[in-house]
């Protein structure tokens, strides 16, 4: 079989490591290698990667992702998206969620990996045949979840419920806090290869206990032809397997693949240096814990949890939290621990222990949640947890809520005329303030050689001992530096 890999170091890779940090030159150098090493589809983006940008750095997103989609000729690239929404938890108009597909298509980006925890099929429905009307291709996504009622059964169902749907060119099967055990793939992979039929499978496994290469291994048995990697700089530990591992892995099981290894070196130099200079994580193996199997946090909010309590100078209480987390995701019926449910049950866990009250504080989202508002939950809500929430006033105000659905019409009305799709979905998704400083920031910078902590390391490269070159400039507004050899000097 002809094993085909998915690359995910521009987008899960930066998202589990660097909390999606990645500015456009960060990834610069390493474009035009990532081109043409022969993925399948290269992962580029999602919503939280157009919040970070916005908030953290004044960074237009649009042209960010037009410079990466520029730098990546002749490849497919992909964005995930919830079913419900285009940003952070709240449920958004279906008119931003098709608009949201449809610029982005028009940006370059045809193919989409879509999930919805609670398994609301009809609402996937609905926005694969969005993504086909729109010319793009969509990838429902199974979410592994390791609890009482998810079994092999139930994810089997909803592969054969997706299988079905026109406009779906494969299914993505995820593991996102790398908590499936080769034991249980064995049953599991099998089981949705059989209920999918003909359909493509590819395989998301995320490495926090160190299992994924294995389950990789089980898939690609089981007839799942596409697997998730990262270059090694941005692999392992909360992130996927690194492509230089599954490679070998690939071969040494006697399949093929149609990756060039000669461009994974440069790939991976770059977002080491990247790394350094942003003062990022570099992927390593994780070792093994076993609470892993109690909290399920996926390894990229592990990471967030950790550095919130710091900030609130809890870092001593993360044990605390980790092991409330169990009981907490069992009072809520034992959702799927992936966005935003893990998130929920992450916030609860930690108000119920800063308050030694447990439930006395609750957050919007989860009465939304326990109300449905999310879709429907599979598990059964402890019933003591649910009356003492929704008993609450907030509650009964919330209990009365409606989805609204403004057209794309009344939406505009919001904001300035004659704004552009890209600038509406910016202003929906972000505030005024952010926007504003965004776009006054101008064009985004793609030149790593710009950056001040590189200028030492190229003012090296260009007049060192193996350079040409017998002078060298360096200038701005405030400053001059000119450097020249000596006459004579080797």
């Amino acid at each position: 079989m002809n094993v085909e890999f998915v690359d995910q170091t521009l987008r899960d890779g930066t998202q589990s490591l660097w909390g999606l940090r990645m500015r456009a030159y960060d990834a610069a150098d390493a474009l035009p290698y990532l081109a043409k090493t022969g993925f399948e589809t290269i992962d580029l983006t999602g919503p939280g990667v157009f919040t970070v940008l916005v908030r953290e750095f004044n960074d237009d997103p649009w042209d960010t992702m037009d410079f990466l989609v520029k730098g990546l000729p002749g490849n497919k690239t992909r964005c995930g998206m919830r079913t419900h929404s285009v940003m952070g938890f709240a449920r958004a108009p279906e008119s931003i969620i098709d608009l949201w597909v449809q610029t982005l298509i028009k940006h370059g980006v045809e193919n989409f990996w879509i999930y919805d925890c609670a398994y609301d099929l009809p609402v996937m429905k609905r926005l694969v045949d969005v993504i086909a009307a729109a010319g793009g291709e969509a990838l429902p996504s199974i979410m592994y979840g390791l609890t009482s009622i998810h079994d092999d059964a139930f994810f089997a169902a909803q592969a054969k419920e997706m299988a079905s749907w026109a406009g779906v060119r494969s299914i993505y099967v995820e593991d996102a806090p790398g908590i499936l055990k080769p034991e249980r793939a064995k049953t599991l992979l099998p089981a949705i290869r059989a209920a999918a039929g003909d359909m493509p499978l590819e395989l998301h496994c995320h490495n926090n206990a160190g299992m994924a290469q294995h389950n990789y291994m089980v898939g690609i048995e089981s007839g799942f032809n596409r697997i998730h990697t990262a270059s090694r700089p941005l692999a392992n530990g909360a992130s996927l397997p690194s492509t230089e591992s599954m490679v070998d892995i690939v071969e040494y099981m006697g399949h093929t693949h149609s990756l060039d290894r000669n461009m994974f070196a440069p790939v991976a130099e770059n977002f080491i240096r990247a790394a350094k200079a942003g003062n990022h994580l570099l992927g390593v193996p994780a070792e093994f814990d076993p609470r892993i199997y109690d909290h399920q946090l996926p390894g990229g909010m592990t990471g967030t949890l950790i550095n919130q309590l710091g900030k609130h100078g809890m870092a001593h209480r993360l044990n605390e939290v980790l092991n409330a987390i169990p009981q907490v995701r069992l009072d809520f019926g034992e959702p799927i621990m992936a966005t935003p449910f893990s998130q929920f049950v992450g916030i609860q866990a930690v108000l119920n222990i800063v308050t030694g009250d447990p439930y006395s504080l609750v957050p919007d989202e989860v009465i939304h949640y326990l109300l449905g508002h999310y879709g429907p939950i599979h598990g059964t809500v402890n019933q003591n947890v649910r009356d003492r929430v929704l008993s609450s006033a907030r509650a009964k105000q919330i209990a009365q809520w409606e989805r609204p659905e403004p057209s794309l019409k009344e939406i505009r009305s919001r904001f300035a005329a004659g704004i552009s799709d890209e600038e509406l979905l910016l202003r929906y998704m972000n505030s005024e303030d952010e926007v504003n400083k965004t776009l006054a920031a101008g064009p985004v910078r793609k030149d790593p050689r710009r950056s001040a902590n590189r200028i030492v390391e190229n003012i090296v490269d260009l007049v060192g001992e193996k350079s040409t070159a017998t002078a060298f400039s360096v200038s701005s507004p405030d400053f001059s530096v000119q450097l020249s050899k000596l006459t004579g000097s080797k």
